[in-house]
């Protein structure tokens, strides 16, 4: 299984760039970790890994305060299920001071 994200900056409209991003398994445990590129990308493994529910954490408290931001959100995490270990998974997230959404992306 493969695992992206795109995280946008509704406020700025503009990418996130900057923002720790980690993946973790069913238990908690970390599987990748990783930093947004200049484009608000962040590509956390190429490596296969379990079926099963996986968690994706947004470091948003931290990203927000490094461009002296308040934000309604510390971090924000993502919980989806892995369905086809084979199949590439893209959840990005669309993020303002006090909303996010989301959506399986390609």
């Amino acid at each position: 299984m493969s695992v992206s994200t795109h995280v946008l900056d509704a406020v700025a409209g503009r990418p996130a760039a900057g923002m720790t991003v980690q993946l973790l398994d069913d238990a908690g445990e970390a599987v990748a970790a990783g930093v947004t590129d200049a484009d608000g990308r962040c590509r956390l493994t190429e490596e296969p890994t379990a079926a099963g529910p996986h968690r994706i954490v947004f470091g948003t408290g931290e990203w927000a305060a490094g461009l002296g931001r308040e934000t309604f959100w510390p971090e924000v995490v993502l919980t989806f299920a892995v369905r086809e270990p084979t199949e590439h998974h893209h959840v990005p997230l669309l993020l303002s001071p006090f909303a996010y959404s989301t959506y399986r992306g390609s």
